[in-house]
């Protein structure tokens, strides 16, 4: 075990189909129960949960009464329309258990992939766990195409983790880590307890572990780890078969760690720093300067001029009076909106834009000051 469940404040859960749905029988409630208890676990121990979740296409084509082959397009879309329903409706009673409010999120691939729609996308989420709420996500089946989507739910999973900064991504297989071989096949097969970076050697290693319900397999998984790690979130793959998952793993059972080398808001500001293309500048004064060597957000009331024709979530620059560049930050605002708050008050800016935001132009965690990158820059080397 790298570290109790405690040490993690934002978790990602990915829950495969062949763990929540049986060929014949249908739902597994007494596992789906088991995780939602376990979820509770989680978040009395202070941690945010959110859950991808596969299982509606499975769920469908049963409601449906497909036959159990490979579904065509069309087939997939209906089964996925019938069983969403039934898979939001299952989570939402078992976390009602628990007093959660459970929070049907779909996603397509241009939701993690395009700029504002990522941006609105992760806004949602994290205003979800605000108020409390469980994040159920899951591709959207009925729309999405092959060529339109993420294909598995271990990439999905990856993607969600990233887009809010968890610290952990759990994803829930029918096996119990990463192994060197096909456990019980391979002479020799060993599983890795522990991974910190994925080579061409591991990568050589994996092979295909799907199951009837679920596609993805040991190459799906090692993707999902590299577009984890490479946003400071750790990843482990753990068996999902038995009751109580989660606990079992918290409490030493087989598992695969892949450890991060960077916490999400230090990888994230090395890729703001690393930007050649800014979108525009903020020019500041004097004090709002001084708080930012400070560790503060950018706030308006510290803004002398906006340039550039820069959108909400595009690196800009920040310039002083003196035109000397101090760093670069994600901006919150687009640059007609942030024209208008130049200058102003925090709590002015509902009444200026005629809706509630940020009260920060550039927010601390997305902002980069010349030493921070410079630091950063030496760290890589």
């Amino acid at each position: 075990m790298v570290a109790s469940f405690s040490s993690y404040k934002r978790i990602v859960i990915k829950i495969g189909s062949a763990l929540l749905v049986d060929l014949e029988a249908g739902l597994k409630r007494d596992w789906l129960n088991s995780l939602c208890a376990d979820v509770n676990m989680l978040r009395e121990a202070g941690c945010e949960v959110l859950l991808v979740s596969s299982g509606a296409i499975a769920l469908g084509r049963k409601q449906l009464g497909l036959p159990l082959r490979v579904l065509k397009l069309e087939e997939s879309q209906a089964a996925a329309a019938t069983g969403q329903i039934l898979l939001a409706r299952a989570y939402s009673e078992a976390l009602g258990e628990h007093d959660y409010q459970a929070a049907q999120v779909l996603l397509t691939l241009g939701d993690t992939e395009e700029r504002r729609r990522y941006i609105n996308a992760r806004e949602t989420i994290s205003t979800l766990l605000k108020l409390g709420a469980v994040p159920i996500i899951n591709e959207n089946d009925t729309v999405a195409t092959s060529e339109i989507r993420y294909g598995d739910n271990d990439r999905l999973g990856a993607r969600v983790a990233t887009m809010v900064s968890a610290d952990l991504l759990i994803l829930l297989s029918d096996i119990d880590g990463f192994y060197s071989g096909v456990p019980g096949q391979d002479v020799g097969t060993k599983r890795f307890d522990r991974i910190t970076e994925i080579t061409a050697e591991i990568e050589a290693m994996a092979g295909d572990a799907g199951t009837e319900l679920s596609k993805g397999g040991m190459v799906t998984k090692l993707e999902a780890a590299k577009i984890a790690m490479a946003a400071g979130t750790s990843m482990v793959i753990a068996s999902g078969k038995e009751l109580y998952p989660l606990k079992s793993l918290f409490d030493g059972g087989n598992a695969t760690w892949f450890e991060a080398k960077e916490t999400p808001v230090t990888a994230r500001k090395k890729w703001i720093s690393g930007q050649i293309e800014l979108g525009g500048s903020i020019v500041i004064d004097e004090g709002a300067a001084r708080a930012l060597s400070n560790g503060k957000s950018l706030l308006p009331a510290g803004v002398i001029q906006v340039n550039g024709s820069f959108s909400r979530g595009d690196v800009v620059a920040i310039v002083t009076t003196r035109g000397d560049e101090v760093g670069c930050g994600l901006v919150s605002y687009d640059a007609q909106d942030a024209h208008q708050i130049v200058g102003c008050q925090s709590d002015e800016i509902e009444s200026i834009l005629g809706m509630t935001s940020r009260s920060a132009l550039i927010h601390r965690d997305n902002l980069v000051l010349r030493t921070q990158a410079t630091h950063m820059d030496k760290s890589n080397a």
